[in-house]
């Protein structure tokens, strides 16, 4: 239909995460941003919010994915893609699994937390009644960067 937007692949959805993570340094916030796609249409992006909310569940994957199900109004998201900057954590794995997303899409592994390959693999664990696709590594090179920079800027 004319006037919809073009479906988005996840190079560039993984530049508006990307975006997102800066906005999220800028504000003095670890630099992890999400985006939350069905069929290609962006249905929610955020940032981590854990220093401005106090909420040490803020992260920017469980933020998406509760404004994800919010907007489609189904807490169920397994036509949904979560792209992330950085590999998901336990809490935020936990998140996917509960919301039954069908696909992640990170760019930097996370060896000390990363719950989707790197430490622990929520995603495909045959004893959950629910497995994620998963698509590592996409511009895992510029979401590292801007991790790196933001802690090296704090020690």
């Amino acid at each position: 239909m004319p006037g919809e937007p073009l479906p988005i692949d996840d190079h560039a959805a993984m530049g508006l995460a990307l975006d997102l993570a800066r906005e999220a340094a800028a504000a003095n916030e670890v630099p992890v941003g999400a985006v939350v796609l069905i069929d290609g249409q962006v249905v929610a992006a955020r940032r981590n919010e854990r220093q401005q909310s106090g909420d040490p569940t803020a992260h920017a994957e469980v933020l998406a994915i509760r404004d994800a199900a919010a907007a489609l109004g189904d807490r169920r998201l397994r036509d949904a893609t979560l792209v992330v900057t950085l590999e998901p954590c336990p809490l935020c794995a936990g998140a996917v699994w509960a919301a039954q997303v069908g696909r992640v899409v990170f760019g930097a592994a996370d060896l000390k937390a990363g719950a989707m390959g790197s430490l622990y693999n929520v995603a495909v664990d045959q004893r959950l009644n629910h497995t994620t696709e998963v698509v590592a590594g996409v511009r895992a090179d510029e979401a590292a960067d801007l991790l790196t920079a933001f802690f090296a800027d704090r020690r």
